[in-house]
């Protein structure tokens, strides 16, 4: 028997349902999914609920309390977080993003363009782009805008899917070498799907060489009940008030995931 035919068709078929990833993401995000909660599971968890009402409002004030300190921090006793914005990394000796004496700003403007690749195989590949900008407002508070473009080639077609994260961010820890902070916002997920979600996010800096960072961020976002999950990691090699960025990109778009290289470029204005 000739089973040429055969594993010719086997791998055909996996080729193409590997790569129209972009497809099936949009599929499922464009899918609801049931509740499956009855009714009197709902009726007994609300008789619960107001049994422990003040108890639980002790809880929350407690909660709340911590969280407050926990996430902006103590002026008074965390000398870190007086630390002024810089008008770029490296700008004054070995200071990042805080802490400059001389080389200090009220307003920078953080712009970055990156390619993604991912090679899937002969006639089939994944690519996009990465474009994000953040308006920094002192030491406080800062605007991030990202734009993630997705494209995918498989038999003569091309499939696309843009993403839009919207958030602003708060660096809780401010040192001369090191920031990590929050951000909070919203992910669009355009295209057939145009749904949107909240959307939670970690950042970290690290100036660890002159010149040279490491850069790592990552979005949690939840879309008809799908996740959306972003992560990237770069090292950074700083001239002035540019950059040249090489590093890794992981998404999670439903259940499809993709896996890119990516070479960046970046300014600070």
């Amino acid at each position: 028997m000739n089973t040429k035919p055969l594993y010719f068709l086997t791998l055909l078929l996996y080729l193409n349902g590997f790569c129209q990833k972009i497809d099936q993401s949009k599929k499922e995000l464009n899918t609801k999914e049931t509740n499956t909660q009855n009714s009197s599971q709902t009726n007994t968890h609300q008789t619960n609920r107001s049994n422990h009402n003040s108890s639980d409002n002790l809880f929350v004030d407690l909660f709340l309390y911590l969280s407050y300190y926990a996430i902006v921090g103590n002026y008074e006793l965390e000398n870190h977080l007086d630390n002024e914005l810089t008008t770029y990394p490296y700008a004054d000796e070995r200071t990042g993003n805080y802490g400059g004496e001389s080389q200090k700003t009220t307003f920078r403007l953080d712009v970055e363009n990156s390619f993604l690749t991912e090679k899937l195989g002969s006639n089939y590949s994944s690519y996009g782009n990465h474009f994000k900008i953040k308006g920094r407002v002192k030491q406080y508070i800062y605007g991030q805008f990202d734009q993630i473009s997705l494209f995918e080639n498989y038999q003569g077609k091309t499939a696309s899917l843009p993403i839009y994260q919207f958030n602003l961010g708060y660096d809780r820890l401010r040192f001369k070498h090191f920031n990590f902070g929050f951000l909070i916002g919203a992910t669009h997920v355009g295209s057939t799907v145009n749904k949107t979600g909240v959307n939670f996010g970690l950042h970290v800096d690290a100036f660890i060489v002159k010149n040279y960072s490491l850069d790592t961020s990552i979005h949690w976002s939840n879309i008809n009940n799908q996740t959306v999950r972003t992560f990237d990691i770069k090292g950074k090699y700083h001239r002035k008030n540019m950059f040249f960025a090489l590093g890794y990109e992981h998404l999670q778009i439903a259940s499809p995931t993709y896996n890119y290289l990516t070479t960046g470029l970046g300014f600070y204005f």
